[in-house]
């Protein structure tokens, strides 16, 4: 018995020649190709996946870096709630869309003194509302503990009049 091929209709030209291809070698190319034109798709699809994906974190990297800036020329500036502050910038980034950092920071301390620090006050700290003044009574415990130190003679209470005294004065 003699296997006899079949010959396809498709013709592969070779220069001038035309020839004839089996039909299961024209199947094979076949599948061939419909599996490389389906692996394309799959990629293509993978491909634009990657670049939506890469630009999301560009536009992340790029919030986290202008974040990073705000927070920085704030710190600079004197922020006291340097939170609060960068909040409000980025509020105030997006409504007005673009706008330099210096700027937003310049104008932002200007609008909102009350998150700064003020560099003309002395940064002292205050009383609590638990602590006495003692301003008035400081001079009437000085006298007594000298009186006490003078009328005694005591080197003991000569101390205690002298380390008062460090105290208040």
């Amino acid at each position: 018995m003699q296997t006899q091929e079949i010959m396809s209709e498709d013709k592969v030209t070779d220069g001038d020649e035309s020839r004839l291809v089996p039909v299961t070698e024209s199947i094979r190319y076949r599948k061939r190709a419909q599996n490389a034109e389906k692996k394309v798709e799959e990629l293509t699809e993978l491909l634009s996946q990657s670049q939506k994906q890469a630009s999301n974190l560009n536009g992340q990297l790029n919030d986290i870096r202008t974040e990073q800036k705000l927070t920085q020329k704030l710190i600079a500036a004197g922020a006291v709630d340097v939170e609060s502050a960068v909040l409000l910038a980025k509020a105030r980034m997006q409504e007005q869309g673009d706008t330099d950092v210096n700027d937003l920071v310049e104008q932002l301390k200007q609008d909102k003194e009350y998150l700064f620090k003020n560099s003309r006050e002395n940064v002292t700290s205050t009383r609590t509302s638990g602590a006495k003044d003692r301003t008035n009574d400081v001079y009437a415990v000085l006298a007594s503990a000298a009186r006490k130190a003078a009328n005694s003679g005591s080197r003991r209470d000569l101390h205690e009049y002298l380390k008062a005294r460090r105290n208040y004065l």
